[in-house]
């Protein structure tokens, strides 16, 4: 009887270890919200452009389905921007892949959170989410950006892009009190093929007040602004590039800027 009932211990104890699901990150973005929900310790596999020394998957767009194979994690998490058909190529068998968003709104990255603690059994999704939502929020409200028209810039030495209207980081910087004067509906990228050509068109056309340069070594600037009657403010890239909860010293970065004067952001 007493061997029975220690055989029926280890098997739930076990069963229990086995209840923590190996995890491949597909991207950086979804990596930070997985060490903000302190599951760091699942993940087997990560995208190229993370910085954890674990295995490496491939990227959104191209993930390594030979890589996934041998890994054979229990979840795949990955954004809405791997095709789908590509997903459904490169999921090993046995493993359960899960779309996240996040570019689109500071609503997404909430979400998330939401999504990744039901995926993985956390109890408490849905009150991480919430306290988020509260603290990213207040943090920006006491930012005062003044109103100031502003134009956010990342990846200006390949090919310049502009965070728009429907995007986490046009949340973020409203809450925070500026205008984001850029009026293309998502992530505008300026090109030869596009309607706005250079940057300088784009200056032109949106008459900013103050350009925040996403900079972190890949991406910034490269653009001469100095005889243009605008200001450049440059901003740590890893504090903003990611639609993830590191966004918060992001914010906290806009804060001092504020109130310290040397980027003179407020009004």
């Amino acid at each position: 009887m007493m061997k029975n009932v220690c055989l029926l211990l280890l098997a739930l104890f076990l069963t229990g270890c086995a209840g923590k699901p190996s995890i491949v990150s597909q991207s950086p973005y979804i990596t930070h919200t997985l060490r903000y929900l302190g599951v760091e310790d699942r993940i087997v596999g990560v995208s190229r452009y993370d910085d954890l020394e674990l295995p490496k998957t491939g990227g959104i767009i191209d993930p390594d389905g030979e890589a996934l194979a041998k890994l054979s994690p229990d979840i795949l998490f990955t954004s809405d921007w791997t095709p789908s058909d590509v997903l459904e190529a490169v999921t090993p068998e046995g493993t359960r892949s899960v779309t996240l968003h996040g570019f689109g709104s500071m609503a997404e990255i909430e979400q998330n959170i939401r999504d990744i603690s039901r995926e993985l059994g956390l109890p408490d999704g849905d009150a991480r989410a919430e306290a988020f939502a509260e603290e990213w929020r207040a943090a920006a409200g006491d930012v005062n950006g003044g109103g100031k028209r502003v134009l956010i810039l990342s990846s200006c030495r390949g090919e310049p892009f502009s965070f728009g209207r429907n995007t986490y980081l046009c949340d973020l910087f409203s809450v925070a009190g500026f205008h984001v004067v850029e009026d293309h509906p998502s992530i505008r990228h300026v090109n030869e093929a596009g309607d706005i050509r250079t940057l300088e068109e784009l200056l032109r056309k949106m008459r900013p007040e103050i350009v925040f340069v996403i900079e972190d070594g890949e991406h910034g600037c490269a653009v001469n602004f100095s005889d243009r009657p605008v200001r450049v403010v440059e901003l740590d890239g890893r504090h903003f590039v990611y639609p993830a909860p590191v966004l918060l010293e992001g914010i906290e970065e806009l804060r001092k800027l504020s109130g310290d004067g040397k980027g003179e952001t407020g009004g």
